[in-house]
């Protein structure tokens, strides 16, 4: 069976459009410097790869300056965001958000005040109906 192809993030793709966000826009030195200062030393290849993934997947765009090449978001956050819970809640919990909630209760790392901020949206939401 063929391997369906990822429109949502890896873990290290998503670590780089963390940087991306923040910064703006980057070149591949500036993504090394950054994630060099996180603690997150990679090669320069390594970068380059994974920039490559993004860039074909569409999340971010280039352009060149010189010898080097620049890249920006495609998405912005809150959109990527989104995508990746409709992705988990389609693929994990066949599209049941009350499933999908009840596991977040019982992975049991709910603190008071998040289940305080979760109350008040729920109020929200049904106010605003």
């Amino acid at each position: 069976m063929a391997r369906r192809k990822a429109t949502t993030f890896t873990e290290v793709e998503l670590e780089f459009m963390h940087v991306i966000w923040e910064l703006g826009e980057v070149s591949t030195e500036n993504m090394q410097d950054t994630l060099n200062d996180r603690g997150r030393p990679l090669s320069d290849g390594s970068i380059r790869k994974i920039l490559s993934i993004l860039l074909t997947k569409g999340h971010v765009e280039r352009r060149r300056d010189g010898r080097s090449f620049y890249y920006k978001p495609t998405v912005d956050k809150e959109s990527a965001r989104q995508s990746m819970v409709q992705d988990l809640l389609k693929r994990a919990f066949d599209g049941s958000v009350s499933l999908m909630v009840a596991s977040l209760f019982d992975s049991r790392g709910i603190k008071d005040g998040d289940i305080d901020d979760v109350k008040r949206m729920i109020d929200s939401y049904d106010g605003g109906e």
